[in-house]
């Protein structure tokens, strides 16, 4: 059977044997907004928990509009100008108003990229620029959490009289999902807040995992922190296998989230009914799939589905390389992931971007691990803690051959925006 996976831009089409795939999962069908531009602006005008946006703008100076950096595909073209005509017209004028790129500790959007996020006409004539997360003077400091996170959140956030964040609501291998609260932490937050809020004391919880929020302490604690910083209004999105607006969710920051996160559970969760030897998947393909930093999520989203023991491969363009130079100098400097998982746990060593090498190193306590890509050669990924394969095709006759006549097999085109569970 041929199953088409999310690649880059342009999408991978790969053959896999019928008589081993016990399923493909996906997305569910649902009706994409027939007008979603009329959806959001009767959401603005009659929100979830908060007065409509207009209302909230009156009297206020000044505005900041946080949005998520490109490895996200929100629809800001379509999202902000109703957004912003409601904030001018509570009274703030455009020229007080700063959209915040929200980067977390990733790059800065600018140049074409810049226009590819925001749209030509916002680009063009609205104020926005990148959140610099280790610029510390950048920041203001905000106190500390209940769990002791030190908080330093972007000084043009913290200064804007109204606060506004927009956001994709999707599955998120940490946190349970994104969207909400992480537009704050770790969006526009300082590294200071960032490597203690993602440190082991955090991550190594069972519960710090993908579409779980209750009693997750990822969750929990970057909520308490856009509670405490402030958060007047959200606009969130779910999209669908195309990326066409599913639902919007606006207004309060926690009561319209989870309203979000109710309908896209519904939406993005499929399962198996046992665990299988291998699982073909993707990382979504572009924007996500541009770095092995980002990549690592496709392979924790196949994570609850594979047998101990078992196998994942996962083809992803990785056209940007292996990520920050923080995140690439951890495979240079550890020889193994027990190394590394050690010496975190110690207390006494951090490199930022630690992270997604915590994720990877839970991916492979559970799977061996097969990568498909052009833009990292063999030798390269092959450091990476990871096997380099020629092709899905090649990694998977591989795979059947070592797990025997009754390997099963399960298919995730879409990777980590499916939330793959066991039945």
């Amino acid at each position: 059977m041929r199953v088409r996976l999310e690649y880059g831009r342009t999408g991978l089409d790969v053959d896999v044997p019928a008589d081993r795939v016990v399923r493909t999962l996906k997305y569910k069908d649902a009706p994409p907004l027939a007008d979603p531009l009329a959806e959001l602006e009767t959401l603005l005008d009659a929100p979830t928990g908060t007065p409509p946006l207009v209302e909230l703008a009156r009297g206020k100076q000044s505005a900041c509009v946080a949005i998520c950096d490109i490895t996200r595909p929100v629809p800001n073209a379509l999202m902000l100008p109703p957004i912003l005509a409601r904030i001018e017209a509570g009274g703030i004028p455009r020229g007080r108003i700063t959209i915040l790129i929200a980067t977390g500790l990733h790059r800065p959007n600018e140049g074409d990229e810049l226009v590819e996020l925001v749209g030509p006409e916002i680009a063009a004539n609205c104020r926005v620029e990148n959140h610099h997360g280790k610029v510390l003077g950048e920041h203001t400091y905000c106190g500390q959490s209940p769990r002791g996170v030190p908080i330093w959140i972007d000084s043009r956030y913290v200064e804007a009289e109204l606060k506004v964040t927009t956001g994709l609501i999707e599955p998120h291998l940490m946190a349970g999902f994104s969207g909400g609260r992480k537009l704050i932490c770790p969006g526009i937050a300082a590294l200071e807040t960032v490597k203690v809020w993602h440190g082991p004391d955090f991550l190594e919880s069972p519960l710090a995992d993908c579409g779980i929020l209750d009693g997750n302490p990822v969750h929990e604690e970057n909520t308490w922190i856009g509670r405490h910083v402030g958060c007047d209004f959200i606009a969130n999105v779910v999209i669908d296998a195309q990326r066409r607006p599913l639902k919007f969710v606006a207004g309060d920051m926690e009561a319209a989230f989870l309203e979000g996160v109710a309908f896209c559970r519904q939406v993005v969760r499929d399962t198996v009914e046992e665990p299988v030897d291998i699982v073909v998947t993707s990382c979504a393909g572009y924007p996500l799939d541009t770095t092995f930093y980002q990549a690592v999520k496709g392979l924790t989203g196949a994570l609850p589905i594979v047998k101990q023991g078992g196998t994942i491969i996962m083809a992803a363009s990785l056209s940007e390389g292996i990520g920050s130079p923080e995140f690439a100098s951890l495979f240079r400097d550890n020889s193994s992931l027990d190394v590394f998982v050690e010496r975190i746990l110690g207390k006494d060593y951090f490199v930022m971007d630690q992270w997604q090498l915590e994720e990877l190193a839970k991916v492979r306590r559970k799977a061996k691990v097969k990568i498909v890509s052009d833009g990292l050669p063999p030798g390269m990924l092959d450091k990476l803690f990871v096997e380099a394969a020629p092709s899905v095709e090649t990694a998977l006759a591989e795979s059947l051959d070592e797990y025997g006549p009754a390997a099963k097999v399960a298919v995730i085109p879409k990777g980590p925006y499916v939330l793959a569970q066991v039945a």
